[in-house]
């Protein structure tokens, strides 16, 4: 067992096949058997001896203990499984491999997040690694003591944080995480799980402080709307520091949920809507200014009408109003001259 600082690491446990064990231990169990019943009908019939008291005292014990105690050594373990072993408190090592296996029956799998001394209320309260039973009209907790080693989704619960410029945003992560070190995870943290999350949320607070909600078109700000692979880039990264002591590898962190806090969303909704109608107007403008442009181009170059500069600036304004404006023109035909 490597220790640095206090923080213990993985490693292998030493176990042996489980199929042997299992078969050798199942004949010895029936060999026990027999030899018990012959040493009784023997004491039975010569009376008593030293050979058939022995074997009755051997013969029972293995029986009545030995026996049955290996069998509490076999241990399976599934793909992506890994079982922490300790023996009278002391760390031995970790199962991570699939198989069938035989420890020393005295081990003690570690799981920290199991709660076996209360009671499960209902399902919805169920605790992971937890599975659930009804016989009749009692309950009980199966615990399963082995750590999964698959990728996990962590969702808390969305929060209220004030970005860069100090306007509070609803925000809200979803963070993939997996078990890389389950010596670490086990030991060096009180709950791995609680852990994930606790950091998941400070890292969101932190980096959420970091960005504007958003920013104006013309600026090339990261904000947390528009840039959301660079700040989700960054909370992987705050959240890894934070974990490795958990031996948590961080897969991955997203943003889930993003908006204004409710007493702000209002103003920052017409804001939004006045930007919009601006930028939509700029561009609506340059494109009656072009049109205008081709419309007076054309007319030149193919000599319908010869207009002078005056002329040319009532049309450009009457252009400009019909093109630009938010209403459908109403025409007025002029039936005799402009002057």
């Amino acid at each position: 067992m490597s220790k640095n600082n206090s923080v213990i690491t993985e490693k292998p446990a030493k176990a042996c096949h489980g199929m042997s064990v299992l078969i050798v231990n199942t004949l010895l169990l029936i060999g026990a058997v027999v030899g018990f019943v012959f040493a009784v009908i023997d004491l039975e019939n010569n009376g008593s001896s030293f050979l058939s008291i022995a074997i009755t005292i051997i013969t029972a014990l293995y029986f009545g203990g030995i026996g049955p105690l290996l069998y509490v050594g076999l241990k399976a373990i599934k793909p992506n499984e890994a079982l922490v072993m300790t023996l009278f408190g002391r760390y031995i090592g970790t199962l991570k491999k699939e198989g069938f296996y035989f420890v020393n029956p005295f081990v003690v799998g570690v799981n920290p997040t199991i709660t076996s001394d209360r009671p499960i209320a209902s399902t919805s309260e169920k605790p992971t690694g937890i599975s659930r039973y009804t016989l009749n009209t009692s309950s009980f907790e199966k615990v399963n003591k082995k750590l999964s080693l698959k990728a996990m989704t962590l969702n808390n619960e969305k929060q209220k944080v004030n970005d860069s410029l100090g306007n509070p945003v609803i925000i809200g992560i979803v963070v993939i995480w997996k078990i890389v070190d389950t010596a670490k995870a086990v030991f060096n943290v009180d709950n791995y799980i609680e852990y994930v999350s606790i950091q998941a949320d400070a890292a969101l607070r932190n980096i959420v402080r970091l960005f504007p909600y958003d920013a104006p078109e013309d600026e090339t700000e990261l904000t947390l709307r528009g840039s959301s692979n660079e700040v989700a880039t960054q909370l992987q990264q705050e959240i890894q520091e934070k974990c490795k002591i958990a031996g948590i590898e961080i897969l991955e962190a997203r943003i889930t949920h993003l908006s204004y806090a409710p007493e702000i969303a209002s103003a920052m909704l017409q804001r939004q809507q006045a930007t919009a109608i601006i930028a939509a107007r700029q561009k609506i403008v340059e494109g009656a200014v072009g049109m205008v442009e081709m419309a007076l181009a054309q007319l030149n170059e193919k000599q319908i009408v010869d207009l002078d500069e005056e002329r040319k600036a009532q049309m450009v304004s009457n252009m400009l109003v019909v093109l630009s404006g938010n209403r459908d023109a109403q025409p007025i035909v002029n039936a005799g001259s402009i002057y």
